[in-house]
């Protein structure tokens, strides 16, 4: 058979997207090895990014992002099907026991943010009010933090409303289907193998959790959580429990009838059932924190696999086949993460619209960081080319808004004594990434005309720039002309635009505030926005919450060559970055370029310093290898600072008269 998108996935997350795809228009057939196995049916159905204090900026932003769009989504699907998702926004009640003390805070009421989620409300609760709010806690309980938006869905009734609703829009449903393999050619997914034959499709989204890794290479392996639920008893007139508890490695969860507990998390692999260890530990845990449940009587027990990655955040975007999509991992957040999920996943794939949250949870973080059991040098060679094996920038590539590029050195176009020492220069620097004024295009400025003849925009990356624009208005109507300029150039998917807001005509740094409000709307336009900033660690972390998928401090002023005046500032941005951190601006020589690359950049961009040069092509080479240099020096990490002298060679065992 052939469908136009295969998903390898009957879960929550797959048929999520599926419904999604449908509705668009596009053919989906969905293959499931067995429904009623989906970790889906296991869960809880919390809705909770702030009760669980996501710390990763990006994961917070993508949990708070699909939480909002839970209302409008159960509602679609329920219209759809006539069905009860059982969604509720209940809010999140975390209480706290005398022992974690760090907690505690005096007043009845207190709005205050909770430790890891700066955006977002939460309530502090005293002893007092805690206990009004929700009685029958221990009393050893002496504050709790209320988390207003977090939310429910009851997962079961959620899984089987996603089936029917794909049922009725016209998904082609096959359970029972178990995908053996991927048949793979030049790059290119032409047809899956399963147990009841081949199967074809123009596309494929691997979306099937903790088998994953059975498919493909992918860091996603079987956590098991057991969880069980209680009875509320006839004796008691009303259901006792209002509130979702997330305790201390324990939630309780009300439903109609039933409280339901969990979860342990356990690196077993796939080994099914419950176990007496695993249900004991819930059961001591929920009756600490709620004591009456230990009268109440057990119902069921039941347990699920969670597909977890090395950092607990999902795999969504591209994969190294240009037919296969990637959407899986997604741990402990799979019922919270279905609709922002299928959003994305849908744009990618029907409008290549790569959302620039998409670049934190991209497949190839995985394979970014060098090994940390074999050496990194270890063979001879010519290292002249600068792409000795050992030492190859493939080794680590730079990865922004999921695209991969193997240069961590970007130039740009002005200031050339000519076109043709601007084409020799960017060619030596092996760059990926030129940057360009979208305005002296426009203009057809000295040095900038003939300049879309003049590169092969099929190697090489725009980076449109909005050089020129004092305000934040002026920016963002830059930034649209220059998405437009990129499609002209055959880059239909290029998104991308550095975003400079300078009024400072003698200093030329950077306006804050207009970079800012700049980077909000450029974001909600779907821009993968890489802002130029002064050095400032607190405007950084702003932008990067906003969505932006880099940050671009620069090292002093702009076309100064005065290398790095901001090191130290530096430092604390990449400390800090959860994107990637470029240093753009002032960098004048190739020591300057490395000793940047050593702080932890994750790239360079650079100028002035090649095209002022008077030989820019061999300077371009010289960046070139100090940014490889530089990068490769960070990886492997310097020598310790001494007060006082280490001889090389060891003195004992020497020969002596």
């Amino acid at each position: 058979m052939t469908s136009e998108i295969v998903i390898i996935g009957g879960g929550v997350i797959g048929l999520a997207i599926a419904i999604e795809l449908k509705l668009r228009g596009t053919g989906v057939t969905v293959l499931c090895r067995h429904f009623q196995a989906a970790a889906s049916h296991a869960a809880a159905g919390m809705l909770a990014p702030d009760a669980e204090n996501i710390p990763h900026g990006a994961m917070r932003s993508l949990c708070w992002r699909s939480r909002a769009l839970y209302p409008d989504w159960t509602r679609k699907l329920e219209e759809l099907t006539g069905l009860n998702t059982g969604y509720r926004p209940c809010g999140i009640l975390a209480p706290v026991f005398e022992e974690a003390g760090g907690q505690r805070v005096g007043g009845e009421k207190l709005i205050l943010s909770s430790p890891s989620s700066p955006s977002s409300p939460a309530y502090w609760l005293n002893k007092e009010a805690i206990h009004q709010y929700q009685p029958g806690l221990a009393a050893e309980v002496v504050g709790g933090w209320w988390y207003p938006e977090d939310a429910q869905v009851d997962n079961k009734a959620l899984a089987h409303v996603l089936w029917t609703a794909a049922e009725s829009v016209g998904v082609e449903l096959k359970d029972g289907i178990i995908v053996e393999a991927f048949l793979q050619q030049q790059e290119q997914v032409v047809g899956v193998q399963t147990n009841a034959g081949i199967i074809r499709a123009a596309h494929y989204v691997l979306a099937s959790g903790a088998w994953s890794n059975e498919l493909l290479p992918l860091p996603v392996v079987p956590r098991k959580g057991q969880m069980l639920s209680v009875r509320i008893p006839e004796f008691v007139p009303e259901l006792p429990l209002k509130r979702i508890l997330f305790g201390q490695d324990i939630y309780i969860v009300p439903r109609r009838d039933r409280l339901i507990i969990g979860a342990t998390s356990e690196d077993v692999g796939f080994i099914p059932d419950n176990t007496p260890e695993g249900i004991q530990k819930l059961l001591q845990a929920a009756i600490r924190l709620y004591p009456q449940l230990k009268h109440y009587p057990i119902q069921e027990f039941w347990w699920g696999f969670r597909p977890a990655t090395p950092d607990e955040l999902p795999i969504l975007g591209t994969s190294y086949c240009q037919n296969l999509t990637l959407a899986t991992g997604h741990y402990r957040n799979g019922i919270l993460l279905a609709p922002v999920t299928a959003a994305l996943i849908a744009d990618l794939i029907l409008s290549q619209k790569s959302d620039p949250l998409l670049a934190d949870f991209h497949y190839s973080r995985f394979q970014s960081k060098p090994s940390t059991s074999t050496p990194m040098l270890t063979h001879s060679a010519n290292f002249s080319n600068g792409h000795h094996p050992a030492i190859s920038p493939q080794h680590s590539p730079l990865i922004i808004a999921g695209k991969t590029f193997q240069s961590r050195l970007m130039t740009g176009t002005g200031k050339y004594r000519s076109i043709e020492e601007m084409q020799q220069s960017i060619a030596a620097s092996d760059c990926q990434i030129v940057t360009v004024a979208v305005r002296r295009v426009q203009t057809k400025a000295p040095g900038h005309e003939g300049l879309a003849e003049a590169l092969d925009w099929t190697k090489i990356w725009m980076l449109p720039n909005t050089a020129g624009c004092q305000t934040a208005e002026e920016a963002i109507r830059v930034a649209r002309l220059g998405r437009e300029m990129a499609k002209l150039l055959g880059q239909e998917d290029n998104n991308f635009v550095k975003l400079e807001v300078i009024p400072d005509l003698k200093y030329l740094l950077p306006d804050p505030i207009g970079t800012l409000q700049a980077a909000e709307q450029l974001v909600k336009e779907g821009f993968a926005v890489l802002p130029y900033i002064n050095a400032d660690p607190i405007l950084a972390k702003r932008l990067e919450e906003v969505g932006c998928v880099t940050v671009m401090p620069l090292a002093s002023p702009i076309g100064s060559g005065q290398g790095l005046k901001t090191t130290a500032n530096i430092q604390i941005i990449i400390e800090n970055a959860g994107v990637p951190v470029v240093v753009d601006a002032g960098i004048g020589s190739p020591s300057e370029a490395a000793q940047a690359m050593e702080l932890g950049a994750d790239a360079l961009l650079i100028n002035s310093a090649i095209a002022l040069s008077p030989n820019p092509a061999a300077m371009a080479r010289a960046m070139n290898l100090a940014t490889v240099a530089g990068r490769l020096a960070y990886l492997a990490g310097r020598m310790p600072i001494k007060d006082y002298a280490s001889p090389s060679s060891p003195l004992t065992g020497t020969i002596t008269s």
